[in-house]
């Protein structure tokens, strides 16, 4: 059993470390971007260094104290907030932010997990360099958060989600111990690869507190899309015909339903939109090409064959940095109006891409069949990815609603799992998703991960209740 953050621990960490690495919560720390869930009063650690956050994971084992690491807060499955049991200590890496190291030849940026994510991806570019991990929440959500929870974006298709983004993690074990393994090697076969064990475990197996990142070169031209697609089916096509003709510049293949423009138009006016009648199912394409090569004709040439195949019945080659950006700003602000609008459930979730038409028709019919609701599905569909969101009807508010909540996400992740899908694309488990992930499970995996939890973490500190059953 876990203990209480005690008067005792309190002053032992005091004694270990400057004063001002210590500070009393604030709403900051205690909340979520969704509002599901109210943290517990307590005491914020803000480490400077990983000797000192070795220090503070060190006391609270010997107390057995839960500890909950704290990135940016931008978690939607409540991984950085515990609701209830033991009041833990929480460990913000807000004050690790450095840039230790970049290498410009190899590709290689060393940063601390504490760093911002848009600021590594200023000093990729810094270098002419690229580092493309890319979210709504980049100017707040830090490097350590989006590799403990793999963190996917609109890049993946191109580049692959945080896992594939890093080369090695140093990080605090729940006993204390320095694992150091910033390797900035792409090959090293040398046992067990501790660093994919840590990146998607969010927080429960260890403190990432620095990482080795991978990255690409820039490329030398941009070119964005929105096109109109008749269907979701005729998306994928799109899809794969864009890979045929333009190969791997093809970065962001973005999905938006209307319903996503009419919200835009109810809670955010101000966002330009590129159509002046809001398409059923529309596509934003980015591609990135070589200096040779000319993005606008490559763009082009995908719309004039689509046409002819019926694929796409619209479409605008954004003509300048503007534009593009207007593109952006349409998918970008999608989730803030979910946000504003307020879901009765939302759902991350991924399928094999010749399963995803299916869902979504599948998808609406039983959710039609319980009422009527709005969705917004919209996502990375080039990796299979959809943000499926129910809302209550243009009138009604969420809060008609609640007693239906679980039943919708049951209906949903149902059809998920019958698809050969997962409940879980990018935004992780949390403390939302641990009782969907023991329902669709392989029960061969559970035993596995609960096995190396209490290898790791026998004293269960880390991010108690998250992921795994506390």
């Amino acid at each position: 059993m876990l203990n209480s953050l005690s008067p005792e621990l309190e002053t032992a960490l005091r004694a270990a470390l400057p004063a001002d690495r210590f500070q009393a919560t604030s709403a900051k720390y205690l909340e979520e971007p969704r509002g599901r869930y109210a943290g517990q009063d307590g005491l914020v650690a803000v480490p400077r260094s990983t000797l000192e956050v070795s220090a503070i994971v060190q006391k609270c084992a010997e107390a057995r104290v839960g500890i909950i690491p704290y990135g940016g807060g931008t978690g939607l499955v409540g991984g950085q907030v515990a609701a209830d049991g033991p009041v833990p200590l929480i460990l913000s890496l807000e004050k690790m932010t450095a840039i230790r190291a970049v290498y410009p030849q190899e590709n290689v940026l060393i940063a601390d997990a504490g760093a911002i994510l848009a600021d590594v991806q200023t000093a990729a570019a810094d270098v002419n360099r690229l580092f493309p991990l890319s979210l709504a929440a980049e100017g707040s959500a830090r490097i350590g958060g989006n590799l403990a929870t793999n963190a996917g974006g609109t890049g993946v298709l191109r580049y692959g989600n945080s896992r594939d983004l890093c080369l090695g993690l140093e990080a605090v074990l729940p006993n204390g111990d320095v694992l150091s393994g910033l390797s900035r090697l792409r090959k090293d076969n040398t046992g067990y690869d501790l660093r994919h064990l840590l990146i998607g475990s969010e927080g429960t197996l260890g403190v990432i507190t620095a990482a080795s990142l991978k990255l690409s070169p820039r490329p030398a031209h941009m070119g964005t899309a929105m096109m109109v697609v008749t269907d979701p089916a005729a998306a994928l096509s799109l899809l794969s015909l864009a890979r045929d003709q333009l190969g791997d510049t093809v970065s962001a293949f973005e999905l938006i339903h209307r319903q996503g423009y009419d919200f835009l138009g109810e809670v955010l006016p101000n966002v330009r939109h590129p159509f002046v009648t809001p398409p059923e199912w529309s596509v934003l394409i980015e591609i990135g090409v070589a200096q040779a090569m000319d993005p606008a004709d490559g763009l082009m040439t995908l719309f004039e064959t689509a046409v002819e195949k019926g694929l796409v019945s619209d479409g605008i080659i954004a003509q300048s940095q503007q534009q593009s950006h207007d593109f952006w700003s349409v998918r970008e602000h999608i989730p803030e109006a979910n946000r504003l609008i307020g879901s009765v459930s939302s759902h991350d979730i991924s399928v094999p891409l010749g399963a995803l038409a299916t869902f979504i028709e599948q998808a609406n019919a039983r959710v039609a069949a319980m009422g009527d609701f709005r969705i917004n599905c919209f996502g990375h569909v080039g990796d299979g990815n959809l943000h499926y969101n129910v809302f209550a009807a243009l009138g009604r508010d969420r809060a008609d609603h609640v007693n239906q909540r679980d039943e919708i996400k049951r209906v949903i992740h149902d059809l998920v799992d019958e698809l050969g899908g997962s409940v879980s694309a990018e935004h992780g488990v949390g403390r939302m998703k641990v009782d969907d992930l023991e329902r669709y499970s392989d029960p061969s995996k559970l035993a596995a991960m609960r096995a190396i939890k209490a290898a790791l973490d026998p004293l269960g500190i880390m991010n108690p209740g998250a992921v795994l059953r506390a």
